[in-house]
C-alpha cells in the first residue's frame, strides 16, 4: 500500500464564518426565553450590544485559544472593520500562527481528531490542532517573515503593539489574503497587544533575529505592553470587555484598572464584561475565574457582566452576529488608539 502524501491530508480548507450573512437576532432573542447556557448567551449578546451603543464606552476584545484556525477569523475582521472593537489583547498563536499566517497566503485544513496517525503527520511536516491540519513548512515561512521584519527595525525595545503594527505595515504591501485582523487593525488604527509574544511562531523568528544579531537587535518589552494598555484604559475611562477564552489576555486586560490606580490615575472598573470559556471554575485558575470574582479585585463591575460556558466556535458567531445585526455599533466614533499611543502621551 502506497504511503500517504502531504497533499492527501491537506485538501479541504477550513472556511471562516461571516456574521454579516446570518441574521441571528431572532434565534438569540428566542434563546433568552430558554434556560441555562442559552439564556446566558442571549444576555451576553445583549451586553455586547450595550457596550457598542454606549458612545462613551471603549471595547477591548481578548482572544485566547485556537480561534482563527477554527474559522472565527472573519468574525473578528468584521468587528474591526465595523468599529465594534477599539483594542485587542491576544495570544501570539491567534495573531501570528493563524492570522498573519493566512494573510501570507497559507491555509488551515480540515483534519480529524481521531483515527489519524500523528507520527505519520510528523513525518509529513503536518501539525495538528484537534481536527485541523497545518503545513509545518508554511509555518516556517511565517517564522522567517517575522525575523525579516525584526531585522529591518531599529535595534531597541518595542512593545508587542509596536511590532504588530510593523507586521500590519508589511501586510499592507505584501498580503496575499487581505481578510486579516492584523491588516484590518493596522488600517483602522486599532492596537493589538500580545503580552506573551514569544510564545508563538513569531518567537522562533525573534530567536533567529537575536541569534544572528547578538550585539544589535530589537527586543520586546512586556512592561511597555502593560503601560500602553493601561494608558488606553486611562484615556478611555469607560470600557467593556469581550473575552474569548481566558489566560494571559484576560488577566492582562482586567489588571489595567489596578495598574492605573498604582500610577495614581483614576480609572473606573470595567463597566461591561462578557467571557466565553470552557474552563472549570473549581480549579481556581485565572481562565475560569468568574467576572464576579474579578469584582473582588476591583477590576470588573457586576451590573453588566456575563459568563458563557461554551466552546468559542459555537458562542462567538451568535454573540458577535447578534450585536452586528442589532446595530448598536452604528455611529460609534473610532478611537484610533494606535495613533494615541504613537504620540507617546503620558
Amino acid at each position: 500500500m502506497a504511503r500517504m502524501k502531504k497533499a492527501d491530508y491537506l485538501g479541504e480548507v477550513v472556511k471562516h464564518i461571516e456574521i454579516s450573512k446570518h441574521n441571528v437576532v431572532p434565534l438569540v432573542d428566542a434563546m433568552n426565553d430558554m434556560a441555562f447556557s442559552a439564556r446566558d448567551l442571549a444576555r451576553a449578546a445583549r451586553i455586547y450590544n450595550l457596550m457598542l451603543a454606549d458612545k462613551n464606552c471603549s471595547v477591548i476584545l481578548t482572544l485566547a485559544g485556537s480561534l482563527f484556525s477554527a474559522g472565527l477569523k472573519k468574525v473578528v475582521v468584521d468587528l474591526v472593520r465595523h468599529n465594534m472593537v477599539d483594542a485587542i489583547v491576544s495570544t501570539g498563536a491567534v495573531i501570528v500562527d493563524q492570522d498573519f499566517f493566512e494573510a501570507l497566503g497559507f491555509k488551515h485544513y480540515k483534519g480529524a481528531s481521531c483515527g489519524v496517525d500523528d507520527n505519520e503527520l510528523r513525518r509529513l511536516h503536518i501539525d495538528r490542532i484537534y481536527d485541523t491540519f497545518i503545513d509545518e513548512d508554511e509555518l516556517r515561512v511565517c517564522d522567517d517573515t517575522t525575523r525579516r521584519i525584526a531585522d529591518a527595525l531599529e535595534p531597541r525595545p518595542y512593545s508587542s503593539r509596536e511590532f504588530i503594527e510593523e507586521m500590519g505595515k508589511y501586510l499592507s504591501k505584501h498580503a496575499r489574503n487581505k481578510d486579516s485582523v492584523v491588516l484590518a487593525a493596522y488600517e483602522a488604527r486599532v492596537p493589538i497587544f500580545v503580552p506573551a509574544f514569544s510564545d508563538c511562531s513569531a518567537g522562533f523568528g525573534m530567536v533567529a533575529h537575536q541569534w544572528n544579531n547578538p550585539a544589535r537587535h530589537m527586543s520586546l518589552d512586556s512592561a511597555r505592553d502593560f503601560l500602553e494598555l493601561t494608558k488606553v484604559k486611562i484615556e478611555a475611562r469607560d470600557t467593556g470587555l469581550l473575552m474569548i477564552g481566558g489566560g494571559v489576555p484576560k488577566n492582562f486586560t482586567q489588571d489595567t484598572v489596578v495598574a492605573a490606580d498604582i500610577m495614581g490615575k483614576a480609572a473606573p472598573m470595567h463597566k461591561y464584561a462578557v467571557q466565553v470559556t470552557v474552563a472549570d471554575v473549581r480549579d481556581g485558575a485565572l481562565s475560569s475565574s468568574t467576572l464576579k470574582e474579578a469584582s473582588s479585585w476591583g477590576k470588573v463591575e457586576t451590573t453588566h457582566e456575563q459568563m458563557v460556558f461554551s466552546e468559542a466556535t459555537l458562542a462567538v458567531p451568535l454573540i458577535a452576529g447578534y450585536a452586528y445585526h442589532k446595530g448598536g455599533w452604528k455611529g460609534r466614533k473610532p478611537r484610533k488608539y494606535s495613533d494615541f499611543l504613537n504620540k507617546g502621551t503620558r
